[in-house]
C-alpha cells in the first residue's frame, strides 16, 4: 500500500510516506505552529517519495489524546487531502501505537502523554498484545504520582518501560522506581503504517472520524 501518515500529537510534528516499501520521512520542532508547518511537511515528503497523490490508497492519523490544537489540525489536514482525493482516512490510536513502537521490550509497556497542566494520559499494555494487534481502549488520566503508583502496580507482576517525551515532571519520580524511562524517539509517523494497514479494510466514512480528545472544553475555554 501507498501511504501517507501524520502524526502531530505532542512535541514533534512529523508526516511520512509509505511508498513501494520504502519510507520517507520528515519531522518538525515546530509543534506548536502545526497550522503552518504541517502542510509544508506533506508537501516535502511527497515530493522527495517521489509519489504522486493519486496513487495514495490511503492517509493514515495518529488520532490521539493529545493536544487540543494540533490534533485538531492534523485532523483537518488529514480529511481535507483524503477527501480531495477521494480515499479512506485511517485514525491510529496515539497510545498504543507509541507503546508498539517501542522494539524488543518484554512484559508492559506504558504510554504517557501530557494532558492539561500537571496531568498525564497514560494506557498500559503488555507486549505480546502489541505484538499481535489486540489494543484496548482503556486510557487513565492523573497526576504523575497517579503514574507512577500505577506503574509500581504493574511492576510487581511484570517488567515495565515508561515510554513518553519530555516528561520533565515524571522523569524524577522514575529514579526511584522498578522501571526503565524511555524517550519517545522511536515513535513517529512512520510508526502508523502497520497499523494503517490493518484497519484500512473496516475504515470509515469521513464525517464519522473525529480527534480523540479525551477531555472536553467548556464555553468559558476550562478544560473539563
Amino acid at each position: 500500500m501507498n501511504i501517507l501518515a501524520i502524526e502531530c500529537t505532542h512535541e514533534t510534528l512529523s508526516v511520512a510516506v509509505l511508498f513501494d516499501g520504502v519510507v520517507t520521512e520528515a519531522t518538525c520542532s515546530e509543534w506548536k505552529r502545526a497550522a503552518e508547518s504541517l502542510v509544508p511537511l506533506v508537501e516535502q515528503v511527497m515530493t522527495e517519495s517521489g509519489l504522486e497523490r493519486q496513487e495514495l490508497d490511503c492517509i493514515a492519523l495518529s488520532s490521539g489524546p493529545g493536544s487540543f490544537t494540533a490534533l485538531r489540525i492534523g485532523m483537518s489536514v488529514a480529511k481535507g487531502i483524503a477527501y480531495g482525493l477521494g480515499i479512506p482516512l485511517v485514525p491510529v490510536p496515539t497510545m498504543p501505537a507509541m507503546a508498539a513502537s517501542v522494539r524488543a521490550v518484554a512484559g508492559t509497556v506504558m504510554s504517557v502523554i501530557p494532558s492539561r497542566k500537571g496531568e498525564y494520559y497514560y494506557a498500559s499494555y503488555r507486549s505480546e498484545d502489541l505484538s499481535s494487534g489486540l489494543w484496548h481502549d482503556d486510557v487513565q488520566r492523573g497526576s504523575a504520582n497517579d503514574v507512577a503508583r500505577a506503574a509500581v502496580d504493574l511492576h510487581q507482576s511484570r517488567g515495565i518501560v515508561i515510554v513518553g517525551r519530555k516528561l520533565h515532571e515524571l522523569i524524577p519520580l522514575t529514579d526511584t522506581m522498578p522501571t526503565v524511562y524511555q524517550e519517545a524517539d522511536c515513535f513517529s509517523a512512520r510508526s502508523l503504517f502497520v497499523t494503517a494497514e490493518r484497519l484500512f479494510v473496516d475504515a470509515a466514512g469521513l464525517d464519522g472520524i473525529v480527534p480523540d480528545y479525551r477531555q472536553e472544553f467548556s464555553p468559558n475555554g476550562v478544560r473539563e
